[in-house]
């Protein structure tokens, strides 16, 4: 999978209108990004007939259509999606990722730069979880980057009190079930010992709640400092912490080719 190490806040710049000028897309896709429906739940409004494209009935889901046609749902406009963007936001500890806490507790989008425009999460860090969080103004790319089909990697570095041993990283080499819940292999590599801490590296696919915390805990580690340092293809680099980064548009569709096809 390709890199993306990253540009710093500084080196960011404007997107232009040629960066807007995108090829032509299936017009299920289109409707999904413009949130209408799914992309099947659009598939199925275009067999009903329910849409139009510049004043004709659309026949078939594979039509392509651009941000310059005039599409309609049961006759009424459908306004076209803003472009597809992305940010990497390196999250300190101690925000969390909604947007209102319940508890009060200082949230990820209360402290985001001013200069971007709404954008929701992919995902979630736990409170207490630093590290690569990416930000986006299209829902569908979101779910896209989050479902498990995918199998998107994240790579963490952990410091763990206590000992780790290269016996016990091979359990998680290999899946282990706790509690009745199938874990996937993960690798895991040593770094380095630090008195009675442990330096790990971890690259997971899966993601489920507290796996990390709960994979160590099956070899007696437990986490004390937990950092995202990648996302699939996006890296955090060297983005200071409470600092977003737009990913320029024109690299998107390298980085991302299942989506953006």
């Amino acid at each position: 999978m390709a890199e993306f190490v990253g540009y710093s806040q500084g080196g960011s710049r404007d997107w232009t209108e040629s960066d807007a000028m995108v090829e032509k897309e299936r017009i299920a896709k289109f409707l999904a990004r413009a949130g209408v429906a799914s992309r099947r739940d659009s598939e199925r409004l275009i067999e009903a007939g329910r849409v139009a494209l510049n004043g004709v009935i659309v026949a078939h889901p594979a039509t392509l259509v651009s941000a310059a046609d005039a599409l309609a749902v049961d006759g009424k406009p459908i306004a076209a999606p803003q472009q597809t963007r992305l940010w990497r936001y390196h999250k300190p500890a101690g925000l969390v990722t909604t947007a209102r806490d319940p508890e009060g507790r200082p949230t990820v989008f209360s402290v985001l730069p001013k200069t971007l425009p709404r954008v929701i999460s992919v995902g979630r860090l736990d409170v207490n979880t630093e590290g690569i969080l990416l930000l986006t103004n299209d829902g569908g790319l979101s779910r896209y980057l989050e479902h498990p089909a995918q199998g998107i990697s994240r790579t963490y570095r952990i410091r763990a009190h206590g000992v780790a041993t290269e016996a016990a990283l091979k359990q998680l080499a290999k899946g282990v079930t706790i509690d009745g819940i199938n874990y996937r292999p993960v690798t895991t590599t040593l770094d380095r010992r630090q008195g009675s801490n442990s330096w790990l590296t971890m690259t997971l696919s899966e993601g489920k709640n507290r796996e990390i915390k709960r994979l160590l805990e099956e070899i007696g580690l437990r986490v004390t400092r937990l950092i995202r340092i990648s996302y699939g293809p996006f890296q955090l680099g060297r983005l200071e912490p409470n600092a977003a980064d737009e990913v320029p548009i024109r690299s998107l569709a390298k980085l991302l080719p299942g989506y953006f096809s």
